[in-house]
């Protein structure tokens, strides 16, 4: 009876997840859409600890109370500019979960393995440990695979994890950097990986799974730090499908449904944000998962010119005297906190009649969607708020484009440059307006270290500064 009941809330649960991931592809339904993913959460976390098989629920309530309280401090805490190394933060969590889970498996199924031989059949085993006492030799072996499968994906979402989050978090080099033997390496430690799998299906202990733990680690770290900058918000995607897999890999070592479901959900929605966000950098997928194998073949061309500086006075001239006025954001805008008062901006220029849009690239800032959710926090009307195919070809006729500490995703390089770490990455052309106003912190190629001739052109001016300070500046002299 109760595990029946157990099955329709995982049922219900997994409705839910799936109504989350259908409303997170549009910004008004987003909030909506986490509504149901915490309701269906809150419903599969009460199914698991009430449907039976489950003890200590002292600590477990205990557990659950600290954790709720860290997260909810994290979440107070973290700004809007902190939330792609959040993300990948919580990414290594479900891998680090995973190998914990796959290890703790390997210790029970020796211990009920063990009781058994000692004293026949147990009887008085519960949960977990009464199904490892009922399977069969074959089930073993398969439950044997899903640890070592759980484990490796685990260890490797872990380890990339934490250098993602450093890599975004700006305490390890963005710069890709592999140890010598670079993919070889890689390829060594898988080999060695699959050695170690075949000896723990012989008999080799809980020992071998560390091993596997151990290596698969390095892996994930090496992966990871072998791709750029530029690639970073691929990274976070590709993260994301990793932990859903590991996720996946945990339910199936527990046997439980709904974490089956969820991480499979998880795994494929972020394998194909990942793909499609690789075709938006004109990236190859299987290169990005391996580590950014291949890349640029020669050295990058020359940028001629020189980069002209502006003030307030001048770039409030230009916007009081256009009729159209593109705006382009960047991580330099969540860092600097601008959003809302390019928001303000934003309103001013409309009320005295300009044609005002945002281009938003699918790779802005340093997580999926980035850029998207921060104007929406900043109240920016979702229908000025464009995709860059949608706007591209308008630039031409666009008086003025603002760039608000973007770099790549506007970089002419990209399509003039066949040695640029970016070629061939469709990028938003806002060189072909009128003029081009670029609010930048200082003359340094951005976070991805890629020089940008954008900067040089004859038709763009630079304000230097501190985003928000620079917007800020410019309201007052709207009239």
């Amino acid at each position: 009876m109760i595990y029946g009941i157990q099955s329709a809330a995982y049922i219900a649960a997994s409705v839910l997840f799936i109504l989350s991931l259908g409303g997170l592809s549009n910004q008004e339904s987003a909030k909506r859409a986490v509504w149901y993913g915490i309701a269906g959460m809150a419903v599969a976390v009460a199914a698991t600890v009430f449907g039976g098989g489950v003890g200590n629920y002292a600590v477990l309530a205990l557990c659950m109370i600290v954790g709720a309280f860290i997260g909810r401090h994290l979440a107070a805490k973290v700004e809007m500019t902190e939330m792609p190394q959040l993300v990948a933060a919580l990414h290594s969590f479900v891998g680090l979960a995973a190998v914990f889970i796959g290890i703790n498996a390997q210790l029970e199924l020796a211990l009920v393995q063990q009781l058994i031989a000692e004293q026949g059949a147990l009887d008085e085993l519960t949960g977990f440990a009464a199904k490892l006492a009922g399977k069969t030799s074959a089930e073993i072996a398969i439950l044997k695979g899903e640890v070592v499968v759980g484990i490796f994906i685990g260890a490797v979402t872990f380890t990339g994890s934490v250098i993602a989050y450093a890599k975004l978090a700006g305490n390890v080099d963005g710069k890709p950097k592999q140890l010598p033997g670079g993919h070889l390496l890689n390829a060594g430690a898988l080999a060695l990986t699959v050695l170690i799998a075949i000896g723990y299906f012989n008999g080799a202990g809980v020992l071998s799974l560390l091993l596997v733990a151990v290596i698969a680690g390095f892996i994930g770290y090496h992966l990871i730090m072998g791709i750029g900058g530029a690639d970073m918000p691929v990274v976070v995607s590709m993260l994301n499908s990793y932990s859903g897999w590991a996720a996946a890999a945990i339910g199936f070592t527990l046997g439980n449904d709904v974490l089956i479901v969820v991480g499979a959900l998880v795994g494929s929605s972020g394998a194909i944000l990942s793909y499609i966000m690789c075709k938006a950098m004109n990236r190859q997928f299987i290169s990005v998962i391996l580590g950014g194998f291949g890349g640029a073949t020669g050295p990058a061309m020359e940028v001629e010119g020189e980069q002209i500086a502006t003030d307030s006075a001048s770039v409030a001239g230009l916007l009081n005297d256009a009729e159209t006025v593109v705006i382009i954001p960047g991580y330099g805008m969540a860092v600097a906190q601008a959003q809302q008062s390019v928001s303000e901006l934003t309103k001013r220029l409309i009320a005295r009649g300009k044609t005002v849009r945002f281009a938003i690239h699918p790779v802005a800032g340093r997580l999926p969607g980035h850029m998207n959710v921060l104007l929406a926090e900043a109240k920016v009307p979702y229908d000025i708020v464009l995709e860059m195919d949608e706007i591209n070809d308008d630039f031409a006729a666009t008086d003025v484009a603002i760039v608000i500490g973007s770099n790549d995703t506007v970089n002419p390089a990209a399509m003039d440059d066949p040695n640029s770490p970016i070629a061939g990455m469709p990028v938003i052309r806002c060189w072909e307006a009128r003029q081009v106003v670029v609010l930048k912190r200082g003359q340094g190629a951005g976070y991805s270290g890629i020089e940008n001739p954008l900067f040089y052109k004859d038709n763009a001016r630079l304000l230097y500064g501190d985003a928000k300070a620079s917007v800020d500046a410019l309201l007052p002299m709207i009239d």
